[in-house]
């Protein structure tokens, strides 16, 4: 049911972009964008941004995946000790 739920709302956004496309291309502005006129220093620095914010990326997301390991090493370690222990067996 997720999963059908993130297609459809993937398609739907995808369905939007495509049909806003055209008239994004129709527009009579010579061809600048919202944010105006672009020279070579707003290029510049927005390719900074580019590559700092890469590395973020993937500091950030190792990070969330390091903890889930942490988490789930612990639960695995957890259910060792239960395994290991007399008591959580179970029987007479």
């Amino acid at each position: 049911m997720r999963r059908l739920r993130f297609m459809t709302a993937l398609l739907v956004f995808s369905v939007t972009l495509l049909s806003i496309a055209p008239a994004a291309f129709a527009r009579a502005d010579g061809g600048e964008g919202w944010y105006g006129e672009t020279d070579d220093k707003v290029i510049t620095n927005t390719m900074f941004i580019v590559i700092a914010f890469f590395p973020t990326l993937i500091l950030v997301l190792s990070l969330v995946q390091w903890r889930l390991d942490k988490r789930k090493h612990a639960k695995m370690d957890a259910y060792q000790r239960r395994a290991a222990n007399a008591d959580w067996r179970g029987g007479w």
